[in-house]
């Protein structure tokens, strides 16, 4: 939350930024699916 922590915010967001487009998508599609896979199993 921005406004809990402005400076903690910040830090991540440049983290970020460095990362590699092909590190990006990796991350994106495995937190997809271990949602997916958390709503499969909550249903």
């Amino acid at each position: 939350m921005p406004f809990l922590s402005p400076s903690r915010w910040r830090g991540m967001v440049e983290v970020i930024a460095t990362v590699d487009d092909r590190q990006m998508r990796r991350i994106g599609l495995l937190s997809m699916t271990l949602g997916a896979v958390a709503l499969f199993f909550l249903r």
